[in-house]
């Protein structure tokens, strides 16, 4: 897989999560995704970047635009430095939830990707990592 191009940017506050929103529509229309396709990342973005800060004390968002040779995408890595989670599979579940929310911000983040990979350690942190390809 070949890298094009990257940026990393802060997820601290609130106001972070719209420049990454901001900034993974801007990728996404250059990349000539759907409408569709564009709302889909933009809200896996969203939810990925608010659990970053919500669950994990703030972390990075790196957004790359990415080509295996066949196909252009983005991919979204989010990682923080927070607690960790201790049973991903369960908080994979639709519906389960810590903060009081729906419950779908990862098991929704999966179902708007492709790709989804997901480490966390007790302690160390969390990193979601999501691509989505241009088909």
């Amino acid at each position: 897989m070949v890298l094009l191009s990257t940026d990393q940017l802060p997820l601290e506050r609130d106001e972070h999560i719209v420049i990454v929103r901001q900034t993974v529509r801007q990728r996404a229309v250059e990349l000539g995704f759907s409408l569709v396709d564009q709302t889909k990342l933009v809200t896996a973005a969203s939810e990925l970047a608010r659990n970053t800060i919500q669950h994990g004390g703030g972390g990075t968002a790196r957004i790359e635009t990415v080509n295996d040779g066949l196909r252009r995408g983005l991919r979204l890595t989010f990682e923080d430095r927070g607690p960790g989670i201790a049973d991903i599979a369960l908080a994979m579940k639709d519906g389960y939830t810590t903060a009081g929310g729906l419950g779908l911000g990862l098991s929704g983040a999966k179902r708007l990707s492709n790709e989804f990979a997901i480490t966390s350690a007790i302690g160390e942190g969390t990193r979601v990592t999501i691509t989505r390809w241009k088909l």
